[in-house]
């Protein structure tokens, strides 16, 4: 190979890596945006306000899914928004987002079940627990409650992952080991990214955990 073939090789890969960087970059920017309005509409908007910034987000959130689709990140952000916006909604009109988000969920663990340390299945398995069973919605505790130990198995410090398992608990009346839980998620990394995210996260930490104190004082009684 002479001189020039070998520079233009050179070139090309340069240019392939260059490119590819480019594409990832341009990826985790609109992840992190999609996060950071997520974490605004859900923690710091209400009533009509927040709906009408859902239907928003919605539509951003399926214009990522559509222009990443072999993204399971996009996938799971689509079906956090999707469910996010069922559970402000309320009543039956919400199942059909609940819906979309176990649709979501579903094909975002069948492309890549360790995406996001295993969002999907923290994600799945609260929506299979706060969703009305049989015969309104497709809720399943017993399937939330595998869901969500499965995610602990992939992401055990998370504080996602602790804080929904240990509400899941709450809401099954282990309320020992749902405090376990909810201090492994107090004790959870910061997610430099998501700081909104997380600081109102800790105040549903401290929230839950009050409640909790308060069900294992009573039994003392």
């Amino acid at each position: 190979m002479n001189l020039f073939c070998k520079l233009s090789v050179a070139t090309l890969l340069c240019s392939a890596l260059s490119l590819q960087t480019s594409v990832v970059n341009a990826q985790e920017n609109s992840l992190n945006a999609i996060q950071k309005q997520w974490a605004h509409v859900n923690y710091q908007l209400e009533d009509d306000a927040q709906l009408d910034a859902y239907k928003a987000l919605i539509k951003d959130t399926e214009a990522f899914k559509a222009a990443q689709p072999n993204n399971a990140d996009a996938l799971i952000w689509y079906g956090i928004v999707q469910s996010s916006y069922a559970g402000a909604k309320g009543g039956l009109g919400a199942l059909k987002h609940a819906e979309n988000a176990k649709d979501a969920f579903e094909q975002a663990l069948k492309m890549n079940p360790n995406a996001l340390s295993g969002s999907a299945y923290t994600s799945l398995g609260t929506l299979f627990h706060k969703v009305p069973g049989w015969p309104i919605g497709f809720g399943d505790d017993d399937k939330a409650g595998e869901l969500l130990q499965k995610a602990l198995e992939l992401n055990p410090q998370g504080i996602d992952p602790n804080y929904f398992y240990g509400e899941y608990l709450y809401d099954e009346r282990k309320y020992k080991q749902a405090k376990l839980y909810l201090e492994r998620a107090k004790q959870a990394p910061a997610r430099p990214m998501r700081p909104v995210a997380d600081e109102f996260r800790h105040h549903e930490i401290d929230m839950l955990m009050a409640k909790v104190d308060k069900k294992l004082n009573k039994k003392k009684r």
